[in-house]
């Protein structure tokens, strides 16, 4: 949530799409993934919390792994459908993302479709170059939590209140997700 304020802040966004991933194709291989809807309806618990953000489930309804570019194309797609011009997008990381993004699908027409974002993190390395890539960087907060720190923390029983956002909260136990009862 900080990360998304900080954004649409320093880049002066009129709009924020938090897009949820039908398949994360990168991570859904090696351990379990938390079912696209559940992600959906905290990424929307949490954009009611940031005015200028959305919860989008564009991803989702496309179905399949969900590959940016094929995102990044299809917002193109209907701009142009429309005879509206093509927005300009900005794709926004964690530093901790930028080592992978040459492996990320299609990465030579995503990189010549976007503005990488790169928002800071405190437990990222030091920002490097990415050769070829418009990037703007954007001094994110730094505060030292994650999803998987969050539902670890649930897992065993733990409060979050003090890391998430109230309707976030509302919302995991509302679906009671991550072991939590109460």
């Amino acid at each position: 949530m900080a990360a998304a304020r900080a954004v649409l802040d320093a880049l002066r966004l009129d709009r924020l799409l938090l897009v949820v991933a039908n398949d994360p194709w990168q991570k859904s291989p090696g351990r379990a993934v938390s079912p696209a809807e559940d992600r959906f309806a905290l990424t929307r618990a949490m954009a009611e919390e940031v005015p200028g953000a959305e919860a989008s489930r564009v991803e989702i309804d496309r179905g399949g792994p969900s590959y940016s570019v094929d995102t990044v194309e299809q917002i193109l797609g209907q701009a142009a459908a429309v005879g509206r011009p093509a927005p300009e997008i900005y794709l926004v990381v964690g530093a901790d993302l930028v080592a992978e993004m040459e492996t990320w699908e299609r990465a030579r027409d995503l990189r010549r479709l976007v503005t990488l974002v790169v928002v800071s993190r405190p437990t990222a390395r030091e920002p490097v170059a990415l050769p070829g890539w418009r990037v703007e960087w954007v001094h994110g907060p730094q505060v030292d939590v994650s999803s998987s720190a969050v539902r670890e923390i649930l897992t065993r029983g733990g409060a979050v209140g003090d890391l998430v956002p109230a309707g976030v909260v509302r919302c995991i136990r509302r679906r009671a997700l991550y072991a939590v009862d109460r």
